[in-house]
């Protein structure tokens, strides 16, 4: 048997090798549990919330992006609250 003979079998076994494993999680049924965006778009509309784009300074979010992991939260649901409290103080 020539060399290259023995190359093309070796590289025959790997494929059939590779057909025979099982799907990854991330491409098989586990990926259908992430909603893709427009189902999280449908989703967010539905809790009432409405995508709010703002320009903010770095030191303020990064002392928001602190205090999300701290609290172990989103960051929409921290900007959510200081928002909410910044907004009752003004009125009093």
């Amino acid at each position: 048997m020539k060399k290259t003979d023995l190359e093309k079998s070796k590289g025959l076994k790997i494929q059939g090798q590779m057909r025979q494993a099982g799907v990854p999680g991330r491409f098989g049924q586990g990926a259908a549990q992430v909603p893709d965006r427009r189902e999280q778009r449908k989703l967010d509309q539905a809790a009432g919330l409405v995508p709010f784009a703002a320009k903010l300074h770095a030191e303020l979010v990064k002392q928001l992006q602190d205090l999300a992991t701290a609290q172990g939260v989103s960051l929409n649901e921290v900007a959510d609250r200081v928002i909410r409290a910044g907004l009752k103080q003004e009125k009093e």
